[in-house]
């Protein structure tokens, strides 16, 4: 345990379980947008995590995966997981847009979280607030550990929902553009998607298709 830091695994799980609520409110909001009012009457559309935690998924786990990483002195892979927002998709218009759309809208609210931590970042690096001697020198490790968590934390649940393995969003696009003689191997996927998932996860397939995007997000900090 000798480099474990609890103040980091605060800020870790702090960004962790933004990150999650606003993925699944963005599934609920849209949902709602397409005629489906069932995540809303359930209270799901908010930034609420208490609306949003798995008790495993979302706590558990992730807490596990980070101290053992630490304890191991190398990175991780977030593994972790929201409660799902229950949608009715027999009450939404246009149903194969509606599909696509609520499945990728948790995906495009990590991104622009992404995005809108980047711009503070290069902000902060070119306006000097965080410098040495600057108005905010006092908390710059703090605040770059937080929002670097931000960057890299949103980009990786896009990045892993993406994949095409149920239960994660990815599928479900799939699903909307794949042909009807596709179906028997979607159910068999459907049954075994999971099973698949860890396997994927504990390989560490996830951990090198995910390089190039961390060395890219590296690369806009250094800029």
């Amino acid at each position: 345990m000798e480099h474990f830091n609890i103040g980091e695994l605060v800020i870790y799980m702090v960004v962790l379980l933004f990150a999650i609520s606003a993925h699944e409110c963005a599934h609920a909001w849209m949902s709602y947008k397409f005629g489906d009012d069932t995540a809303r009457l359930l209270g799901r559309i908010t930034l609420n995590p208490a609306k949003h935690t798995d008790p495993i998924g979302t706590l558990l786990i992730p807490i596990v995966s980070y101290i053992s990483a630490q304890m191991g002195g190398g990175g991780f892979m977030l593994i972790g997981w929201g409660k799902p927002t229950p949608v009715n998709p027999l009450r939404w218009r246009n149903k194969d847009v509606a599909n696509v759309m609520v499945s990728l809208a948790g995906i495009m609210a990590n991104l622009t979280i992404a995005i809108c931590s980047l711009v503070v970042i290069k902000v902060a690096q070119y306006s000097g607030f965080f410098a040495e001697g600057g108005a905010l020198g006092g908390v710059a490790e703090p605040v770059g550990v937080f929002l670097s968590n931000m960057l890299f934390m949103n980009v990786s649940l896009a990045f892993f929902n993406l994949l095409p393995f149920p239960p994660l969003d990815g599928s479900k696009v799939l699903y909307t553009f794949l042909p009807a003689s596709m179906q028997p191997a979607l159910e068999v996927l459907e049954r075994f998607g999971f099973l698949i998932l860890l396997l994927v996860v504990n390989l560490g397939v996830t951990r090198v298709l995910f390089q190039p995007v961390a060395r890219l997000l590296s690369y806009l900090i250094s800029l």
